[in-house]
């Protein structure tokens, strides 16, 4: 028996090794052997293997990139190293800056450049540990992104196992996932066909395929992925980053096609202008390319600023533009109430999307630009992403052309509009029961980093609002299933499980009520600041300006902006509502550590070469201290980095305390 399970062994091992090969072949190298009918027999006869034999499955088996069970939501995870982003150039002229930034920096020492195409994707972070592939994390803020491994395994351009005999025994690489062109329009009938919104573009598909909740569904999806660059590597060294390039080939990861070694400035420019001319013989949208010095070692001398590496830069391609007509002006109301004008567009196809509208930003910009409706305009995707029209091109006039009138009243709801000073460029609707408002700001209520809804976006909030079922935010807490089951595409299971998520909801703490009450001014940070300060609802809503400011990062504009928001009738209506629903109102008290930073407020400036920014305010809340943005006369320390702004000067004028890195570490480590 022991023979026949070993030769069973050797039979599963043997159809991994060749399933394994041939997706490299299809995904890696673009030359297949097999068709995809002896590819699924493969498939086919190595499950019913595993299903005879369950003890010898493996989590780098083919068959297990599926898992078929959806996720209730996406785990936070902490990158080793942080994923930043690059520094971007539009023009010859500015990359020219960067290259002799490069080239001071490595005080006249030679180098080379290694230049790749910069794919219009989604940043994936990919883990292997002994050569198995073990976490998949989106790249989130840079430092935290979300565990999206069941999804990410889907994807057979993702190797479940390096090609390495001797793989590193932890190798985190990254990438961008991405969707072609062809691939995307395909996807988009079919999703048309099965009656749900067509994506509007091969980016915004990625990312919403990435992030399903059923990996069944992403596994539907034509994502594919291109390794770049990596972060924390143990147990193998590269010289260069060209050799990482290799070796990612070499391991069945798939680096960006067309990359080139060039020696000089002149070489990437180049480079530049003959893939621009090509992009659109691409298989997939490229925005432009990305620009590496090749030696490690140079990269490690050039080190980063507190946002991006200094040895490596996006040089992008220049704007699609075109000329199209305005063929209306209209209004929107925002969630905190700012109208902001739209012009309505006759339709224009830039670099294969089509545009229809554009925004204006505020009314000051219409004046800025002369535009009227009915004018011929130049319009442009600002990288290649958001319509922006740039310029009127008033000589094309015929007299036909109408002047827009700002509006007196709210397009939503029909009250007022109207600015709350004079120098203010924004006009807004000052009505808190606005429909409008209701809706985009229920939306951010229900959100991720506020009150954490399952189930409450856009379309439903959207349905909730017309339908009347929703007229402020308590409302939702005493919504029932016959209320839901009302929506579209609602059945008996979906409805249920949005009441639950109502109800979870309801224990979330107060500093994440504020955020998501869309308080002019305040944001996640001065939200958990005035939470932490006053504890709860009650004592923040009768805190007067004095006790206001006395809380750290909390200035008059703020000031202002909760004692106004508190002073209205129909807020203080709607927590009454909350109460009356059980909606937690406290915020809990955090563990206290006793440091010598306790009671501290401190001030972070420049560069930190041991913590990313937010890392080391994370740091000061953990030991009891206030992490403030700005130096005042309350601030007890300013932590200087290499290169320190303004703040610096101020700390020094005002008699702060000033200590550098290696002080902070000292005192965080007493």
């Amino acid at each position: 028996m022991p023979e026949k399970s070993t030769d069973t062994s050797h039979q599963i091992e043997k159809l991994k090794n060749e399933i394994n090969r041939h997706d490299y072949l299809y995904y890696v190298e673009d030359s297949p052997v097999i068709s995809d009918f002896q590819y699924d027999q493969l498939i086919k006869k190595l499950s019913e293997l595993e299903k005879q034999h369950p003890e010898l499955v493996t989590p780098d088996s083919p068959t297990q990139r599926v898992s078929g069970q959806a996720s209730p939501g996406f785990k936070p995870v902490r990158h080793s190293i942080p994923m930043l982003s690059l520094d971007n150039t539009y023009s010859e002229e500015e990359f020219s800056d960067w290259y002799k930034r490069v080239e001071k920096g490595l005080k006249g020492e030679p180098f080379e450049l290694v230049v790749e195409l910069k794919i219009d994707g989604v940043s994936l972070n990919l883990s292997y540990e002994k050569g198995i592939l073990k976490t998949c994390a989106t790249r989130g803020d840079g430092e935290t992104g979300e565990d999206v491994t069941p999804n990410a395994k889907s994807i057979r351009a993702i190797p479940l196992k390096l090609m390495d005999p001797g793989p590193p025994a932890f190798f985190e690489v990254r990438g961008e996932v991405y969707i072609n062109k062809k691939d995307f329009l395909e996807l988009n009938k079919r999703i048309i066909e099965e009656g749900d919104n067509e994506f509007a573009n091969p980016r915004n598909a990625a990312a919403g395929s990435l992030r399903q909740k059923n990996p069944l569904v992403t596994a539907k999806r034509p994502l594919k992925f291109f390794v770049h660059s990596y972060g924390r590597v143990d147990g193998e060294e590269f010289a260069t980053h060209w050799q990482f390039l290799e070796y990612c080939r070499k391991a069945g990861l798939r680096p960006t096609d067309n990359a080139k070694l060039c020696g000089d400035l002149n070489a990437v420019v180049s480079f530049q202008k003959k893939i621009e001319e090509e992009r659109d013989l691409l298989p997939y949208e490229i925005d432009g390319i990305v620009a590496k010095v090749n030696s490690l070692q140079q990269q490690k001398a050039l080190g980063f600023t507190s946002k991006s590496p200094r040895w490596a830069i996006a040089f992008k391609f220049s704007p699609r533009q075109g000329v199209t007509k305005v063929e209306n002006i209209r209004v929107q109301v925002g969630r905190t109430g700012i109208i902001t004008p739209v012009a309505e567009l006759k339709p224009i196809e830039i670099s294969g999307v089509t545009l229809s509208n554009s925004t204006l930003h505020n009314f000051d910009e219409i004046e800025r630009l002369g535009v009227r409706i009915g004018d011929t305009v130049l319009v442009e995707r600002a990288g290649d992403v958001i319509p922006k029209v740039i310029k009127t091109l008033v000589e094309k006039r015929t007299g036909a052309e109408r002047v827009f009138h700002i509006p007196k009243k709210c397009p939503a709801c029909g009250g007022p509009i109207t600015k709350e000073k004079e120098e203010d460029i924004a006009y807004r609707c000052i009505n808190l029961s606005c429909p409008a408002q209701i809706e985009r700001g229920l939306t951010h209520f229900a959100g991720r980093e506020a009150m954490d809804i399952e189930g409450l976006g856009e379309s439903a909030v959207s349905q909730l609002v017309e339908k009347k079922l929703v007229r402020r935010f308590s409302d939702i807490y005493f919504l029932h299933k016959d209320d839901l089951l009302r929506l579209d595409l609602f059945a008996d299971k979906k409805a249920q499980n949005l009441l639950d998520s109502i109800e979870k909801s309801k224990k979330q703490p107060l500093s994440r009520l504020l955020f998501g009450l869309g308080i002019r001014h305040v944001g996640e940070k001065a939200a958990r600041v005035l939470a932490e300060k006053f504890k709860t609802m009650d004592a923040l809503s009768r805190a007067g300006s004095v006790e206001l400011e006395r809380a750290a990062d909390v200035g008059p504009v703020i000031t202002l902006s909760v004692k106004d928001f508190f002073s209205q009738e129909a807020v203080c209506s709607v927590l009454e509502e909350f109460k009356k629903a059980g909606v937690n109102m406290l915020e809990p008290e955090r563990e206290k550590k006793l440091s010598p930073l306790t009671g501290r407020t401190l001030v972070l400036t420049g560069e930190l070469e041991a913590f990313a920014r937010s890392e080391a305010e994370q740091k000061i809340r953990e030991l009891g201290g206030n992490a403030a943005s700005s130096v005042s006369k309350k601030t007890d320390y300013l932590i200087a980095g290499g290169e320190p702004g303004s703040k610096l000067a101020k700390a020094k004028k005002l008699g702060v305390k000033i200590i550098n890195e290696k002080e902070f570490l000292e005192l965080i480590n007493e």
